[in-house]
């Protein structure tokens, strides 16, 4: 049996726009200028993420930067993909690029 539904486009946008308001209103969304790592090292993402002051959180980068998506993948609190309504809410912090931003803000806005 399948048990899922449809949503409207409209309902999804506005789901999403919802969920990134909460995060906003709760200083839970944090903008960088820019994510870049000349190497995949997974203790240089952690030392960005730790100066940043964040734990668990998802990280939305405007181009797929290899680097950067390998060096999070060993950390199990980080997610690095693009921005959907359940990983912002699963996530305590949203970490975006500026790039990004004006992605989100096209597309959403």
């Amino acid at each position: 049996r399948d048990y899922s539904f449809k949503l409207n486009k409209k309902e999804k946008r506005a789901a999403l726009k919802s969920a990134l308001s909460s995060r906003v209103a709760e200083n839970n969304f944090v903008v960088v200028d820019e994510l870049k790592f000349d190497a995949i090292k997974t203790k240089d993402f952690a030392k960005v993420m730790s100066n940043l002051g964040v734990e668990k959180a998802l990280v939305v980068i405007n181009d797929n930067d290899t680097n950067v998506v390998m060096s999070a993948k060993n950390i199990p609190t980080v997610k690095t993909s693009t921005i959907n309504v359940y990983d912002i809410l699963k996530y305590n912090t949203v970490v975006v690029t500026k790039d990004a931003v004006n992605t989100i803000q096209e597309v959403y806005a």
